[in-house]
Order: structure tokens, then sequence, then C-alpha cells
């Protein structure tokens, strides 16, 4: 049976994957089966926290429009709900940026559905 060299493969694989762990700690940035493992982890926490940070900011978002409504004297919950009834049609995004940067425009927009 003939001889495998592949050492070059091996070595660029490894060399590959290490270059993930860069910033990690202690043997997960150099030893290849913790990096490997450490790199398995971090892929995974990735992801969850991609869907993760939606959640986040929509929650962000409503915690800036509901302290501006009070402001105002309404709960954030009746200020949707006249929003809606009124056909105004601002997302969440768009009302927390109004409410927290331009409180003038987020004031003519609470007088109209008044």
């Amino acid at each position: 049976m003939p001889r495998v060299k592949r050492g070059t493969i091996a070595n660029a694989r490894r060399k590959r994957l290490l270059k993930h762990t860069k910033g990690f700690l202690w043997t997960r940035k150099s030893k290849f089966r913790q990096a490997k493992e450490a790199t398995l982890h971090a892929w995974s926490f990735q992801f969850a926290d991609r869907k993760k940070k939606k959640r986040t900011f929509r929650n962000l978002w409503t915690i800036k429009i509901n302290a501006a409504a009070r402001q105002h004297g309404i709960s954030y919950s009746k200020l949707i709900n006249q929003l809606k009834k009124a056909n105004i049609e601002i997302d969440r995004k768009i009302l927390a940026d109004l409410a927290e940067h331009e409180p003038k425009i987020f004031e003519h927009i609470f007088k109209q559905i008044q």
C-alpha cells in the first residue's frame, strides 16, 4: 500500500480553524481540539444571538416609545391602538427613533391621534 502524504492539507485545516479562535483565552486559541470545540460553541451562540438581537431591539423600541408616550399621559398599548385606528402606519423602530431624537415630530403625531 502506498504511503499517503497529506501533512500540508492537515496543517492548512488546523491553521484555518485556529484563525477563527483569535481572541479566545488560554488553550482555546492555540490547541486544535479545544479550539475546535470552542469554535463550534461560538458559532452556535452566534446563530442564536443573531435571532435574539431582533427581540432585544424590539424590546428597546417598546421601552423608548412607552417612555415618550407616558410623558404625554398615555400608555404604550393605548398609543399603538390609537395609531392603528387612525391608520397611521409607522413601525416601532421609526416611532422609537422619533421619540428619542425628534420629540416635536413625535408630539405632532400624538396630536393627530387625539
